[in-house]
């Protein structure tokens, strides 16, 4: 393994050229391994672990009994800490595979839809809700113990499409942190989505993004929270602290720079979303980042 400036581990996976996926299933009382990325997608799932916090780009959560966890995005940083969890009983079944399992021709076809789509969203992380945990269950327990390779593969291959039917999954990570562009079905979404990310830095100002779409500031409001689910002011507050806890993560500036360089214009404003978004300060942040960052 790796690691880089900012001395988060690159990991060298142990998956194989010749094999379509590398599965461990460990048993354990703590999570030990630091946080780390690597270029391969990552499904990863936790029994008994109440209390473990789970990094993923900029999503900080306390996971319950059942975590289930897709990762696609390259480097794309994430940890499983022990944080509060009490339990000597964790199990951690991982499955690491290569963006090629699926080529282009194959992942392009009508029957893979969904599985493509899934794939794409969850280059930001997503994790599944208990109704989908359920659905694989039985599949994930059985899979390490599969001893015919082909049975196997057709038995992860099942898990991916019974995931990619569930309609909960939720998206970890921001856009801007897991650096991954935007896109949307609507034309006039993503112009504006673009505009967003270009010019975060400065005032945006409602009428501004309506006149770049030819609507009225009202009409336009209305539109983008049908079509995204989140209204503008949400929006641009979510694609800035995406920013600001990347530049926590990678660079040495302090609070106030990053929070004015990112587009706020008040520090204690700044402290006041990010905490309330986070549950923690922007420095609590940045430190629990580097405490994490172990180089072994």
């Amino acid at each position: 393994m790796n690691t880089h400036a900012n001395k988060i581990i690159h990991e060298i996976t142990p998956l194989s050229d010749k094999d379509c996926f590398y599965i461990a299933e460990r048993y354990k009382k703590e999570f030990t391994y630091p946080i780390h990325s690597h270029q391969e997608f990552e499904l990863n799932f936790t029994e008994k672990a109440t209390g473990v916090r789970r990094i993923v780009g900029d999503s900080v959560e306390v996971v319950g009994e059942y975590d289930l966890v897709l990762i696609t995005g390259k480097d794309l940083e994430h940890v499983w800490e022990q944080h509060e969890c009490k339990s000597e009983e964790i199990r951690e079944i991982t499955i690491q595979f290569s963006s090629d399992l699926f080529f282009k021709s194959f992942i392009n076809k009508n029957q893979f839809d969904s599985i493509r789509k899934m794939l794409e969203r969850a280059q930001k992380g997503i994790c599944f809700p208990m109704s989908a945990i359920l659905k694989v269950y039985h599949l994930l327990d059985t899979l390490a113990t599969e001893k015919e390779g082909f049975y196997a593969v057709i038995k992860f291959m099942t898990i991916l499409y019974e995931l990619s039917l569930c309609d909960d999954a939720r998206t970890l990570s921001s856009s801007s942190f897991a650096k991954i562009g935007m896109h949307s079905d609507s034309r006039r979404v993503q112009k504006v989505q673009d505009y967003i990310n270009d010019h975060y830095k400065e005032e945006i100002r409602l009428s501004k993004l309506a006149d770049l779409v030819g609507m009225t500031s009202v009409s336009f409001s209305r539109f983008f929270k049908l079509r995204t689910g989140k209204n503008l002011s949400d929006f641009i507050i979510d694609i800035r602290l995406g920013f600001a806890t990347r530049l926590l993560v990678d660079s040495t500036k302090s609070v106030a720079e990053i929070c004015y360089e990112c587009g706020f214009n008040n520090l204690s404003n700044f402290n006041r979303i990010f905490k309330k978004k986070k549950e923690c300060s922007p420095k609590e942040f940045r430190d629990n980042y580097r405490k994490t960052k172990i180089v072994v």
